[in-house]
C-alpha cells in the first residue's frame, strides 16, 4: 500500500492511496464470499457458484461495491496511524481506478483534529468576585419559608385584592373566537403572582364571588403560538372563590415548626450560613471560569466546523433528554418559546464553539504538562461517581464502571487535576 498526503486547508488533509492488486483481488474474493449466498445460477445449487461463474454470469461490478468498502476500510486507518492524523469525522471517498487485476486507487479527503498554540496559562492575575450575604436576602429566604407554611383559607366577604387566591373558570376570545388552550375551569391564580398576561390579574382586584369581569389583555409579540402572538384578546372570568393566605409570624414557635432550630435567631443564622457557603461556591465556579476563559483567550486555534456541529448536536440531544424528564418535546418546547430548530442551534453555536475551544485547549495543557491518571485516582473517580447512584459505596459498581466506563473516568479525572493545576498557578 502507497498513500500522498497533501494539506489542503488549515484542518484538512487529503490522502492518494494506492491498494496493490493483489490486495484488491482479495478484496473481491471476500466480497464473493459475502454475497454467494444471494446469487441464483441454473445448474448450481444456491450458495454454491463458483466465483468465476459469478463473474461470467453477473459480470465482476456485481463484487466491486463490496470490494471497494473492504479494501478502503484495510487501508484507510493504516493511513491515518503511519501519519499521525486523527480525524473529526468522516472522510470523503473518490474512487480514481478500480477494477480486477488493478491496483486499487483511491482519495480520501478528511477534517483532522487542530493543532492548539498555547499562550500563558501561568502566572496570569484573574479577578476573583467575593459576594456578601445582604440582610435582603437573609429575608427572602425567610420570607420563602413563610409562603411555603402559609395557611390558605376561604374569603368569607369582601372583593379580591392582591395577594388572594382568586379560584376561577375563563374562557379567551381573539377576534371574537374562543381559541384553543384559552379556557380553564376551577383554576387557582394568585393576583400579583404575573403568572397570567399583561394586566390579566390587576383587572380581576375588586371583584366579588359570582362576578363574571370581562378582561382585555394583548398577547406578548413573542408569546410563542403564531395565531396569538400580539394579539388582543377578551375573557369572560367567573369568580367562584376568593381565599386568603395567612403567613405564620416568624418567631421561635415557627422555627420549631419549620427547622430542627429552637429560636428563629438561630434558624436565621443557619439561613445565613448557608447563603455565604453558596456565595463561597458561586465564586470559585465563577474564578474556575474565569481563569479557563483567560487562558483559553490566550491559546490560539483554528476549530473545524465540523466539530462546532457536533457539540451543537449534544446541546440539543441535552435539552431533549431534559426536556422528556418533564413530559415535553421539543416540538412543544419550540412552540412555548416561540423559535425553531434552526434559530435554536444558531443560538447554541457561540456556546458550542467556546466549548470545543476550551476542551482543546485543556487538552493541549494536559500534554504539556504530562498530566495522568494512576489507578488509585480512577478507582476513587469510581467510588464517587458509585455513591451518586446509591446511599453508600457498592463494590460492584465500582467494578462495573472500571470496566465499562474507564476511559471516561480516566479523562474525568486528568481534566479535574488540570483544572487544578491552572487554579494553583494562577493568582
Amino acid at each position: 500500500m502507497e498513500a500522498k498526503m497533501e494539506k489542503i486547508d488549515v484542518n484538512i488533509v487529503k490522502f492518494e492511496v494506492k491498494v496493490e492488486a493483489e490486495k484488491f483481488d482479495a478484496a473481491l474474493t471476500r466480497a464473493y464470499k459475502k454475497n454467494v449466498k444471494n446469487f441464483n445460477v441454473p445448474g448450481f445449487r444456491k450458495g454454491k457458484v463458483p466465483m468465476n461463474v459469478v463473474k461470467k454470469y453477473y459480470g465482476i461490478e456485481v463484487l466491486l461495491e463490496d470490494a471497494v468498502n473492504f479494501a478502503i476500510e484495510g487501508s484507510y486507518s493504516e493511513v491515518l496511524k503511519e501519519n499521525n492524523i486523527v480525524p473529526v469525522d468522516y472522510p470523503k471517498i473518490d474512487v480514481v481506478e478500480v477494477g480486477e487485476g488493478k491496483d486499487f486507487v483511491y482519495t480520501a479527503e478528511v477534517t483532522v483534529y487542530p493543532e492548539v498554540e498555547l499562550g500563558e496559562y501561568k502566572g496570569l492575575s484573574i479577578e476573583k468576585k467575593t459576594y456578601e450575604v445582604t440582610e435582603e436576602e437573609v429575608s427572602k429566604k425567610l420570607k420563602e419559608m413563610q409562603e411555603k407554611n402559609a395557611r390558605v383559607e376561604a374569603k368569607e366577604e369582601g372583593t379580591v385584592e392582591n395577594g388572594n387566591i382568586a379560584v376561577i373558570d375563563f374562557k379567551g376570545y381573539v377576534d371574537g373566537e374562543a381559541f384553543q388552550g384559552g379556557e380553564g375551569k376551577d383554576y387557582s391564580l394568585e393576583i400579583g403572582s404575573k403568572t397570567f398576561i399583561d394586566t390579566f390579574e390587576e383587572q380581576l382586584v375588586g371583584a366579588k364571588v359570582n362576578d363574571t369581569v370581562e378582561v382585555n389583555v394583548t398577547f406578548p409579540e413573542n408569546y410563542g403560538k403564531e395565531e396569538l402572538n400580539g394579539k388582543p384578546a377578551k375573557f369572560e372570568v367567573t369568580i367562584k372563590e376568593i381565599k386568603v393566605k395567612e403567613l405564620p409570624e416568624l418567631d421561635d414557635e415557627f422555627a420549631k415548626e419549620t427547622s430542627e432550630f429552637d429560636t428563629i435567631a438561630d434558624l436565621k443564622a443557619d439561613v445565613t450560613k448557608k447563603l455565604e457557603e453558596a456565595n463561597a461556591e458561586r465564586s470559585e465556579r465563577e474564578f474556575e471560569e474565569a481563569v479557563i476563559t483567560a487562558v483559553a483567550g490566550n491559546a490560539k486555534v483554528e476549530i473545524p466546523e465540523v466539530m462546532v456541529e457536533k457539540e451543537v448536536d449534544k446541546m440539543v440531544q441535552n435539552l431533549q433528554q431534559r426536556l422528556q424528564y418533564q413530559g415535553l418535546t421539543l416540538e412543544q418546547y419550540f412552540q412555548f418559546t416561540g423559535t425553531d430548530e434552526e434559530k435554536m442551534r444558531e443560538y447554541m453555536r457561540t456556546n458550542a464553539q467556546t466549548k470545543v475551544k476550551v476542551d482543546l485547549v485543556l487538552e493541549a495543557i494536559e500534554k504539556a504538562e504530562n498530566v495522568e491518571a494512576t489507578e488509585e485516582e480512577i478507582r476513587a473517580k469510581a467510588v464517587e461517581v458509585a455513591k451518586m447512584y446509591a446511599a453508600s459505596e457498592d463494590e460492584k459498581m465500582v467494578d462495573l464502571l472500571m470496566q465499562s466506563q474507564q476511559a471516561a473516568l480516566r479523562a474525568d479525572v486528568i481534566t479535574n487535576k488540570t483544572m487544578k493545576l491552572l487554579l494553583e498557578n494562577n493568582k
